[in-house]
Order: structure tokens, then sequence, then C-alpha cells
């Protein structure tokens, strides 16, 4: 019989879940509890927070929110940091943080409903912050605009030129 504890841990542990946009699984294993807690205070800064997880209760939550993907990543000594905003910007403060622990090993990630092991997460911290990947979209949309526009205007330009050219050619 689940005692009540253990039913409001995964409670919290669902809504948890089903509010946040991403969820990178870690293996804390030897990290005393200061290391944890200095985890913990960076990655709020990142609107991140990271809890030590039974794994048992974390696949029922997992379960309750609809994401079963993340029971495949839950083995051994698992804590859990969960994302509410830009994944990309989160797994880079994420392993900024725990580069200073080299027990941490980060497993993987559910991003939506997807599954990704430690090297996409790796990856994912690598790629530009969201503000920058809109106004590369919003660049490369405008730069073959602008050129029309240039090349659009060229004749008449040049044709400008010819004229004021032909004016002091003839006042002289």
């Amino acid at each position: 019989m689940p005692t009540e504890a253990k039913r409001e841990t995964v409670a919290e542990l669902t809504e948890e879940a089903r509010s946040s946009s991403a969820m990178i699984v870690s293996e804390y294993r030897g990290l005393k509890v200061s290391d944890l807690g200095e985890i913990r205070r960076n990655l709020r800064k990142q609107n991140v927070t990271y809890h030590v997880v039974k794994n048992r209760l974390m696949k029922i939550a997992a379960r309750d929110a609809g994401l079963e993907a993340l029971g495949l990543l839950l083995e051994g000594p698992t804590a859990v940091a969960f994302v509410k905003g830009d994944e990309g910007a989160a797994a880079k403060a994420v392993l900024d943080a725990f580069r200073p622990y080299r027990l941490v090993k980060v497993i993987g990630a559910v991003i939506g409903d997807q599954v990704v092991n430690a090297e996409g997460v790796t990856r994912l911290s690598q790629l530009p912050g969201r503000d920058v990947l809109l106004a590369q979209v919003a660049g490369a949309i405008a730069a073959p605009m602008a050129t029309m526009a240039g090349l659009f205007d060229a004749p008449l330009r040049d044709i400008a030129g010819l004229v004021g050219a032909l004016a002091d050619k003839q006042s002289a």
C-alpha cells in the first residue's frame, strides 16, 4: 500500500513534469549534500529545478504525465532537472553546473515526448539561443528581398548617373 507521503510526492513530480518543457536526467552518485545544494542554486537562476528522485515514484509520475519515455532513462541513483523555458539554454546551464563535479553524469533527456541521449544533450547545449535562431531566420528571409530591391533600383540609379554626367558635359 502506498503511503500518503508517496502519493503527494508522485503528485508533485507529475505536476512538475507536466509544466516542464524538458527533463534532463543525470546520475548524482558520489555527490555531497552541499554539492547538490550548489548545483540547485546555480540551476535555479536559469529557471531549472533539480530533484533527486526515487525511480519507481518518478516512473509513476511520468506515466501519469503522459511521458512514459522518461522511464527508459531512470536507472540507478538519478536526479532530474526540470526545465521551464528554452531547452538549449537550460541544457547549457545544466552542463555548466555539473562541470566542477566530475562524478555527475548526464544520462539523457526527454524534450517534449522525444528521448535524447547524453550526446544529444551536449549538442543541444551548443546551439545558439532561441532569439539568435529567430534573428537568423529573419535575416535569411529578408536578405533575398533586399537583394531584389537593389537589383530593381540599379537601372534607375544608372540612368540618373548618366543624365547627371551628360548635364555636366553639356554645361562644360
